[in-house]
């Protein structure tokens, strides 16, 4: 048990074997058959060339933890002001591997409820939090992401080619926001805004999401200004450096 939690613990920082080994000071063949295992129950995937990251139902199970836990008292106000704000449904996700794993949500005051719920996991290239999280990311460590996990199409609007969402990550990084044109799901748009972590490395980020029937509440810009402001205030109470 004490290794297979080392090796779980590892491959927060270290995808390869090698460096799994070094880590837990594991032989390379205990390491890899331990991987294989997690790799079966689903806590470990592998991109088949010898990269390892986390798996769906470690996802999943800080999902349900967190959704019994909620989250600290000192965030969620922060996201309820915004969802006051806007009057849109407010996420905050958080950084898993090559996915993000909702934690936290504010239904916005519509006669509807959104479809997302705390613990469910959303992919990176098709998502407003998803692209604000790879906007604070180097193009390289981009383009490693999108070699793992594909661009696979949720609706029509999804990008498919990676140099066209690299020029709008540019875009975002000028902004400071990201967008999600019915590219996740149709019907739904949202702008999002990544969140920094005491290290001041990206460790998810805040949406404002809602149908695009919707009568704006501002403009884009507005909307935009609103959730930067937002992440900006989770990741000072996460320890995030001032910038």
């Amino acid at each position: 048990m004490d290794k297979t939690l080392g090796i779980l613990e590892a491959l927060v920082e270290h995808s390869r074997i090698a460096e799994i080994a070094a880590a837990t000071d594991l032989p390379k063949s205990t390491v890899h058959r331990i991987l294989q295992t997690l790799v079966e129950r689903g806590f470990a995937r592998t991109d088949g060339q010898g990269s390892y990251v986390g798996g769906p139902r470690i996802l999943a199970l800080a999902g349900r933890y967190l959704q019994r836990l909620d989250l600290p008292q000192r965030v969620r106000p922060v996201l309820e002001d915004l969802q006051r704000r806007t009057g849109w449904t407010v996420h905050l996700a958080l950084l898993s591997g090559d996915e993000a794993v909702y934690a936290a949500k504010v239904e916005g005051d519509k006669p509807y409820h959104l479809a997302s719920r705390v613990g469910m996991d959303l992919r990176l290239h098709c998502t407003s939090i998803g692209k604000a999280i790879l906007a604070a990311m180097p193009d390289d460590q981009v383009r490693e992401v999108l070699r793992r996990t594909g661009m696979k199409a949720r609706t029509p609007n999804t990008l498919r080619r990676p140099a066209a969402l690299l020029a709008e990550l540019a875009e975002v990084r000028r902004k400071g926001y990201a967008e999600d044109h019915e590219e996740n799901e149709l019907g739904v748009c949202a702008v999002g805004a990544a969140v920094f972590d005491h290290t001041g490395q990206v460790t998810g980020g805040v949406s404002a999401a809602a149908l695009v029937h919707e009568p704006a509440a501002g403009t884009t810009e507005w909307r935009g200004e609103q959730v930067i402001a937002t992440a900006a205030e989770v990741s000072a109470l996460l320890g995030a450096p001032r910038s």
